[in-house]
Parts: C-alpha cells; sequence; structure tokens
C-alpha cells in the first residue's frame, strides 16, 4: 500500500513548473500509477480540498485516477462519512459511516442513532424521517425553530445540511395552502447530527418540522414522515 500525502507538494524532473501545477501534477501521478499497476500496488494520492469541499487547484488529478473519495463530517460531531464522487470500477453513491472515538476511527454498520436526539418526551418542531445517503437509509431528525419577528424587521431564514431554496418552497406550500403565518416568523431549520438532507423524500419531515414549531404541537416521537 503506497499513501501519497499531498500529491501538490511533490515536483519532478521530468516536467516544468512549480509543484502543485498542471504540468507537476500530471507528471507525478502519471508516474505513481505507471509504478502502482507495474508492481501491483495499492495507491493513494491525498490531495488538497478548499473551504467548500472540492479538490484544491488544476481538476487534472480526478480525470487521471479511477476512484475519488472524499472525507467529510461535521467539526462539531464524532460523524465521518467516507463518499464515493468517482469510481471507475463501481457504484459511485456509496457512503461509509465511521464514529471518531478515543482509539481511533470505528465503522458503523447501522449509524442512525447518531441522527437522532436523544429525548424521552415529545418536544415540538422536530419531526423523523429518512434520509438516503448512498444505499443506506438512515433514520433523520429534522429540527425547526420558529420564533416572532420584531416590529418592521424582515424575518430570518438559516438553514443547516439542507437545501435553503427547498425549505423556502416549503414555507411557501405551508402559508398558501396550511394557512401558516410562516411570514411573521423567523425560521431555523437543520439536521441532527450533520447529515445531509436534501432529497425530495425528506419534504414531508422538514414541512411537519415546521408547522409543529409554529403552531407549538409536538409530533410523537413514534412517527416517521416520509415523502
Amino acid at each position: 500500500l503506497l499513501v501519497v500525502d499531498s500529491v501538490q507538494t511533490i515536483s519532478t524532473d521530468a516536467s516544468g513548473g512549480a509543484a502543485g501545477g498542471v504540468p507537476q501534477i500530471r507528471a507525478v501521478a502519471a508516474a505513481l500509477i505507471g509504478v502502482a499497476k507495474q508492481r501491483g500496488i495499492a495507491t493513494v494520492l491525498v490531495g488538497h480540498v478548499t473551504k467548500d469541499g472540492a479538490i484544491a487547484g488544476p481538476r487534472v488529478l480526478e480525470h487521471l485516477v479511477d476512484v475519488v473519495l472524499h472525507f467529510e463530517g461535521d467539526r462539531h460531531s464524532s460523524l465521518r462519512l467516507v463518499r464515493a464522487t468517482k469510481n471507475r470500477h463501481g457504484p459511485s453513491d456509496e457512503v461509509g459511516c465511521f464514529e471518531m472515538r478515543e482509539d481511533g476511527m470505528a465503522g458503523l454498520t447501522d449509524p442512525s442513532g447518531l441522527f437522532l436526539s436523544d429525548r424521552t418526551a415529545a418536544v415540538a418542531g422536530t419531526c423523523v424521517t429518512i434520509a438516503v445517503e448512498g444505499r443506506r437509509a438512515l433514520a433523520t431528525e429534522i429540527q425547526a425553530l420558529t420564533n416572532p419577528v420584531s416590529y418592521g424587521a424582515s424575518p430570518r431564514r438559516a438553514v443547516s445540511n439542507l437545501d435553503s431554496a427547498r425549505v423556502a418552497m416549503l414555507l411557501a406550500v405551508l402559508v398558501r395552502h396550511a394557512r401558516l403565518p410562516m411570514g411573521e416568523v423567523e425560521v431555523y431549520v437543520a439536521t441532527v447530527g450533520g447529515i445531509l438532507a436534501n432529497e425530495p423524500a425528506c419534504d414531508l419531515g422538514i414541512t411537519l418540522a415546521l408547522a409543529s414549531a409554529v403552531r407549538e404541537l409536538p409530533i410523537p416521537p413514534t412517527v416517521c414522515a416520509i415523502g
């Protein structure tokens, strides 16, 4: 096993330019790939990423390798996800779930418990839904908070690990069809554990969490909303 950390800092005399440039990355990656194929060595090239999570610098490295894996997670959560964004030899929608412990990383076969808050009584503004990560269906809790707007102020909308445009559309649905006063309150919506819930199947859970928050009516903990 060969692990190169990081490929952007390595240079070769076979190509010109500074380390991290397109010619250097192409030459270094080609040399490492040639050795890996010749000797049968599994090779991992670690690359720098930007604040947005994309691979830094030229994207030529993504085109040269067989598999691109992103290691991600919320800094305030013990959960870590390994997500495949490219795979020439298999599906690219697989996700590996790991938990950061005192003795290192541990694989999780069913990490759903990390996305649910630890509570015994029903609380207004929360609803459990199902989010799909790769081919895993994970029970995920949506948490919503509403607060009356100060006189003359514009209502604030803040979301975490959700699609802000989709939440805005769901708020419009609640105003138009459920006659809920969503335009008179600030809205804060997030998921538990830092999991992304951007698929349409989570819409019903988000909507019920918002309606529960603004009406202060708890949803039973045994309810799971999908749709």
